[in-house]
Parts: structure tokens; sequence; C-alpha cells
């Protein structure tokens, strides 16, 4: 009898020792797995060399917007950015996109959207984990000693343009503007910067990278993130008048609709319709609220933001359960009611929101209009946005083309 009271308490023993080590295993390894950039063909000596930053990840918010180009993502971007307790990154997923598209023939297969995404969301998790030595796969040319002056839009992020991350001369608590911390920062070190990602309590992303919510399933479920999602959307027919006048080569045969009157016989619509049906498709899956959603995802229309930014950004932070830093609410002060001169650069933020949010109508013809509300008639609907029946209606700012609408997060 005694013995075997001894064999069964060594085996509980042991099955304690056994659970202990694989907790500790699970909990220390590094998010990535690199699948995307096996796919791709790429060296994986990175992924094997990474260091794993074993800290604890409860604590942590990480927060994705996403987003497409032109609908007010770099004001929402800044609404984290601003937080001194939050590591945001600009468009981090713009070193994927710029290394694997010249590798694919069309960059538009569903084979080569798969490992754009595959490789997107290993990226992501890494990021969220601190590892910003995995992005160096996607650095060209590589970092030499992890250190480097090609991330992308570095001067969009606070953190990367402030001490100790940067050592610009002058008082201790200088922010530099865009501009200047490429200039006055010299060469990032990335080992330095994940050291002051770790230092803080949540991580927040940018990206107009990836099409739909359903593409962040995967991360969304992923037990080792508490992952957060604000999903952006703006009113297509602004997206199309924004850019076109930012990105005036691309939008040039637009433009051309707009000055003669005649739409081009070889005009790009799925410069338009992609928008609208990745709208389309992501809302239709927020608006279901499928179990791995809840509590994960929000839906905020621009033009709401625009019209009441701070009671919105308020709405924001108490989904994500964050209390809104000061530095927040003054930013939000000082870029949302300024003189629009101030806003001519293509990516700047300050401006006065209010009278942005519907300034596109006046920027296109009733006919480019009409083009666009009839390709774009669902998700003008999903999305609150009115029709615009008639010129003198389009043109009368006293008539909103936005419905109040609620949309509550998921939760």
């Amino acid at each position: 009898m005694q013995c075997s009271w001894k064999a069964v308490l060594l085996l509980a023993l042991a099955s304690i020792a056994i659970q202990y080590t694989a907790i500790r295993t699970f909990t220390a390894k590094s998010f990535h797995t690199c699948p995307g950039l096996a796919e791709a063909g790429l060296a994986e000596r990175l992924c094997e060399e990474s260091p794993t930053f074993a800290y604890n990840l409860s604590r942590k918010t990480h927060i994705l917007i996403l987003a497409t180009t032109r609908s007010g993502s770099s004001f929402v971007g800044q609404l984290f950015n601003q937080h001194l307790d939050v590591f945001y990154l600009f468009e981090p997923l713009y070193h994927v996109q710029n290394t694997l598209i010249p590798r694919f023939t069309q960059g538009k297969s569903p084979a080569d959207r798969r490992v754009m995404l595959g490789a997107s969301r290993d990226l992501l998790r890494s990021l969220y984990d601190c590892d910003l030595y995995f992005l160096e796969n996607y650095i060209k040319p590589p970092p030499v000693n992890h250190t480097t002056d090609r991330i992308f839009r570095r001067g969009a992020s606070r953190v990367l343009c402030s001490r100790p991350v940067c050592d610009p001369p002058g008082p201790a608590d200088l922010v530099l503007e865009e501009g200047d911390c490429v200039r006055k920062c010299g060469l990032l070190n990335l080992t330095v910067a994940a050291e002051a990602c770790r230092e803080r309590s949540h991580v927040a992303i940018k990206t107009v990278r990836v099409p739909e919510v359903n593409d962040l399933r995967a991360l969304v479920e992923d037990p080792r993130l508490n992952l957060k999602v604000i999903q952006l959307v703006r009113d297509p027919r602004g997206i199309l008048a924004s850019r076109s006048e930012t990105f005036r080569d691309t939008y040039r045969l637009w433009r051309l609709w707009y000055g003669t009157g005649r739409k081009p016989y070889n005009l790009d619509v799925t410069q338009l319709t992609t928008v609208c049906e990745d709208f389309s498709n992501s809302v239709s899956t927020g608006l279901m609220r499928p179990p791995w959603l809840k509590g994960k995802y929000m839906l905020v229309r621009y033009e709401d933001l625009a019209r009441n930014p701070m009671k919105k950004t308020e709405e924001i932070y108490g989904f994500l359960g964050i209390p809104l830093d000061s530095h927040v609410a003054r930013w939000i002060q000082n870029n949302t009611r300024g003189d629009p001169t101030l806003g001519k650069h293509k990516y700047g933020t300050v401006r006065n929101s209010a009278a942005t949010a519907e300034k596109w109508r006046f920027r296109l013809s009733y006919d480019i209009v009409a083009f666009a509300q009839n390709a774009c008639q669902q998700v003008l609907a999903q999305l609150g946005y009115k029709i615009a029946t008639s010129e003198e209606e389009l043109k009368n700012p006293s008539v909103s083309l936005v419905e109040e609408r609620d949309f509550r997060p998921f939760s």
C-alpha cells in the first residue's frame, strides 16, 4: 500500500513538472511561425535567429486599425500615436508588400494573395510581440547590426522619434515633426526600439494593406494576442475624390472625366469597385457579429469621427478599455479645428475635420457621383450614406448625405 501511494505521488509530481515546462515553453515562444516567408521562398535566417521576448502579455491590448487609402486612417492613427503608453507603428506591412509584390507576375492571383496575407499575419504577430527583428526580413537593403534608415514613414511614430530611440539635440521632451525625425534621428536601432515597445502597455498598428476583417481571423482568435480591430470606413465617393486629388497620375482618367464631362472608355473602374467590395464584405462580417469577433470589433465611420472627434475618440478608448491620455485630448483640440491651409500636405492631419468630412461633394461632378452610387449602392446602404439624387442636392451643404447611425462596438 505504501509503495502504491508513493508511486501515485511521483506520477502526480511528474505530471505537474511536465505541465509547467509546457506552459513555460508556450508563453516564452515567439509569436511568428514564418509560413509566409517559406511560401515566398525567402531565407528564414532571421526567423531562426530572432530572439524570443518572454514577458507578460496579459496586460497588453493589441490594436489594429483596419482601413483603406484616403479614408482618414492617418488621423485615426494619431489618436493612438499621441498616447504615451502606446507603441504605434504606421504601415509596417508596406515592407511586406514592397518585398513580395515584385516576386509576383500579377500580384492579384488567389495564390499571391494567400502568400501576402500569410506573411502579413506573421509580421503582425511578431510586431505585437515587440519582435522588430522579424521586420528585417522585408527591409531592403537589409539592416546592418539591426540598424536601418529604411523604415517606412518612421516619422509618423512618436516613439521612434523620441528618446531613447532617438536622441536629437534639444530639450528632453522635444517632439519632432515627421520630416525633422528623418533628418535628426539618424539610423533606427531596432533593438532599442523593441525595448521601447516592451516598456509600453499597448501596441497599435495601422494598415491599409489587409482587405477584409475575415483575413484577420487567425490573429483575432490567437489566444496569445489580445487583439481588437478598429475598422475605419468612409463614404467611397469621398475616398474617390481624395485619391483623385492625391494620386494624380494613377487617377488621371477620373480627373479627365471631371475636366471634360466625358467618361474615358479605358477608365479603371476597379479603383472604385474594389474599395466598395472590400468594405461590403468586411462590414457584412462585422455586422453579422460572429462569435469570433465578440469583444474584438468596432466599426467607425470617418464622418462621425470628423464631426465629433472627442466624443467618438472616447467611445473608441472605452471599447478598448484603455484610459484616454490627456495628450490625445490635447492633440484632438489642436488638430481638428485648424486652419485648412495648414492641412495641405497630402498625408497631413491638421485640418478642420468637420468641414473636411463632406468636402468631396464639391470635387466631383454629378455624373461621376451617380456612377459611383450605382457601383457602390450596397455598401452605401450598409453604412448609411445617402444617395444624391441631383446636382443641386449634391452641392447643397445644408443637406447631409450621412445618415444618423449608431454603430456600437460588438461587446
